[in-house]
């Protein structure tokens, strides 16, 4: 999903070369690394210099920062306005019309019911954004850009602590868009919810192995260092 979405953005009929290819670039790889909030200044840099849809992927990062932000705070009007914000420069142009923008605004909506913890109504809106997602990439289309409408629906449930449901999401994730680092951490972190260590030391020893080493470390790395030095996923398997 990743990479079909920085394609995209490479492959668009605009200035998107030089500075703005590299900070698209850069985008790609501080999302790799979670960094979601860099990628975003990167988007967001790389649409000044040229790059145009890399706007619209930098307004659908930023609703999905807030939208998680605001959950510490209930979901209160005030947390998730910026979120709304981002949903109404989703809906003028020129992104009104487009597929892939529909779906990320449909994950946005989802992400802010939980916030508020309103999981029936989180639970329709993020299954119609993975149904919407599903049948444009059988017709080889794009879904959400960077954050999935599959993999958001694993970390939506996990953030409302419906763990069986998120683990389910996080599998579909797996099985339609393939274990990224996102889907990894994921399982991961449902499989420590809901106690099966096994899988947990396994899928967090996938994740670190996955990390260039070298690389400045971040906090979701240092999780699954911290996990793995337990007794538990020292015994053989």
């Amino acid at each position: 999903m990743l990479s079909i979405a920085i394609a995209i953005l490479l492959a668009q009929p605009s200035d998107c070369a030089g500075k703005g290819a590299a900070l698209v670039a850069s985008a790609q790889a501080h999302a790799g690394a979670f960094d979601v909030l860099q990628a975003a200044a990167d988007f967001e840099a790389a649409a000044i210099a040229g790059c145009t849809d890399a706007e619209v992927v930098a307004i659908y990062l930023r609703g999905w920062i807030a939208s998680r932000d605001a959950y510490r705070f209930g979901g209160s009007p005030e947390s998730l306005a910026p979120v709304q914000g981002m949903l109404e420069r989703m809906d003028g142009e020129p992104w009104r019309s487009r597929g892939d923008v529909d779906v990320a605004r449909f994950v946005l909506r989802a992400a802010m019911a939980a916030a508020q913890s309103e999981r029936d109504e989180m639970s329709l809106l993020i299954e119609h954004a993975v149904d919407l997602e599903s049948r444009r990439q059988s017709a080889g289309l794009p879904g959400a850009p960077i954050i999935s409408a599959h993999e958001a629906a694993g970390d939506l449930w996990l953030q409302v602590h419906r763990y069986e449901d998120a683990r389910r999401a996080y599998l579909r994730a797996a099985e339609r868009i393939g274990r990224t680092r996102r889907v990894i951490l994921g399982l991961a972190r449902t499989a420590v919810r809901l106690s099966d260590s096994a899988t947990a030391c396994d899928e967090y020893a996938t994740l670190v192995s996955s990390w260039r080493s070298g690389s400045v470390e971040p906090s979701e790395i240092a999780e699954a260092r911290t996990f793995l030095r337990q007794p538990s996923c020292a015994t053989p398997r």
